[in-house]
């Protein structure tokens, strides 16, 4: 496959060496890479020294950034009563129950992030074919079977990020966006590389962070020291 002359001047940019480099020299190089028409996203990516098939050594949760993701999640909510009603005013942008769980059960899955009251995963439970596969369905490990409705809906609408280990044991995560000022994506940064330090299975052996490094949506990855 041919190099597109904007991939070989990034390329030109990155370091000779893959020795990990402190994280705002790494945001720096990154946002030195030639721009494009749109504003990027910024990903990072943890190695972890876990096994993902052991049900114990799983890493998965969210987070509220210290400066957000640059984007608000499309938000619904399985509740009543006064929980409903916190769940609006909170923004989300769709709140039901039997009617949600028919929509969405005919396929209807429009929506970044399912939230559910716990008296209501009776109801939800059986939307576990449609949600499971699109990493949509409500977990209290997640933080999206919860009774505190109103902070919940307001974390994603602000930009929560959740997170779960992949098959090979990599975490990815939004950090931010290109346009943000390099210092904010840096404290991004270290508050995720912090909180999935705090996160180490006790049954892991050995090295727990394999190695680290962050991108945006068209730049190659440039590694980072935890």
């Amino acid at each position: 496959m041919a190099v597109t002359k904007r991939m070989k001047a990034m390329l030109a940019k990155l370091p000779k060496t893959e020795d990990p480099m402190p994280a705002a020299d790494a945001v720096a190089l990154l946002k030195s890479m030639p721009p494009t028409k749109f504003d990027q996203t910024v990903e990072i990516h943890m190695r972890l020294g876990i096994d993902p098939k052991q049900a114990d050594q799983i890493v998965r949760g969210s987070l509220v950034l210290p400066h957000g993701i640059g984007k608000s999640k499309r938000v619904v909510v399985f509740a009543k009563g006064n929980m409903a009603d916190e769940a609006r005013a909170a923004g989300a942008e769709e709140v039901g129950a039997d009617d949600l769980a028919k929509k969405i059960k005919e396929g209807w899955t429009d929506f970044d992030v399912c939230i559910a009251a716990p008296d209501m995963m009776g109801l939800v439970g059986p939307l576990g074919k449609v949600l499971g596969p699109r990493g949509l369905m409500p977990s209290p490990r997640a933080g999206t079977v919860t009774a505190d409705i109103r902070k919940t809906v307001s974390e994603y609408k602000a930009g929560k990020v959740e997170f779960r280990n992949d098959p090979t044991g990599i975490v990815h995560a939004v950090v931010g966006k290109a346009s943000f000022d390099a210092d904010k994506i840096v404290d991004n940064i270290k508050a995720f590389i912090d909180h999935i330090m705090s996160l180490q299975p006790n049954s892991v052996r050995g090295q727990y962070v394999k190695s680290i490094s962050i991108s945006a949506t068209m730049t190659p990855g440039v590694m980072i020291a935890a």
